[in-house]
């Protein structure tokens, strides 16, 4: 933690806004509260949180709007808190430039772990990164792209080598499929999932100790991927 870490919460009921601060500011997150989509733009643009808490149910307008208006001008992560729950509505609030995403109700140890792994993803967005990536037993050096496991060399091809730099890069970010077949593959192959999970297999069998139940390179069942070290 340090003096950036301040969480914008755009929620409109008051209840869950004050279980939200609570929980927040005993770990010692600074907490801004937005009951409506304009406030929470406002609020946003005027104290540049490091992330934003977002429900997508708001009487003023729908959340995925503040989020596409809110991606034209910043990198902030946002976490959805929603009690919309299927794939399809998840999908399209991370399409539109969600970072993550979690169904209400929620526990306070995940809301928690959502909130710092963001926290950490926007400290690295501001220079504190690491040329040296270290998950498990592997290594990944992102200056002479040399990766190590148990101190032996592992042998990625280029697209796997692309593939995992995407998945560090977002650290406990969740990256849909089409985000991810997008940026590796190009706009022509968004609909290609079984080029992604072919992938995806090969670097769990490289890199994590168990491919079968892996601990760094981790599904969201019918969504798409997401990295944690």
């Amino acid at each position: 933690m340090n003096d950036r870490d301040t969480v914008l919460v755009v929620e409109d009921e008051p209840q869950i806004r004050r279980f939200v601060r609570s929980t927040l500011e005993e770990s010692e997150f600074r907490v801004i509260e937005a009951a409506t989509a304009n406030e929470g733009l406002h609020a946003a643009a005027q104290q540049r949180p490091t992330l934003l808490l977002l429900d997508l149910g708001l009487p003023d307008r729908d959340g995925v709007e503040l989020i596409r208006e809110l991606r034209q001008w910043s990198n902030v992560p946002i976490i959805i808190l929603s009690a919309r729950s299927s794939e399809a509505e998840k999908i399209v609030a991370l399409d539109a430039g969600a970072d993550d995403y979690l169904t209400k109700p929620f526990g306070v140890g995940e809301l928690l772990a959502r909130v710092r792994a963001a926290a950490r993803r926007a400290g690295r967005a501001a220079g504190d990164s690491s040329a040296i990536v270290k998950f498990g037993d592997v290594s990944v050096n992102h200056l002479s792209h040399a990766i190590e496991r148990k101190g032996s060399i592992v042998h990625l091809t280029p697209l796997e080598y692309r593939l995992l730099v995407l998945l560090i890069r977002s650290e406990g970010k969740v990256l849909t499929h089409r985000q991810m077949l997008r940026e590796i593959w190009g706009p022509e192959h968004v609909e290609s999932s079984p080029y992604l999970r072919v992938y995806v297999g090969n670097l769990r069998r490289k890199l994590e100790a168990d491919p079968a139940r892996p601990r760094h390179i981790l599904t969201e069942t019918g969504i798409g991927y997401r990295f944690v070290r």
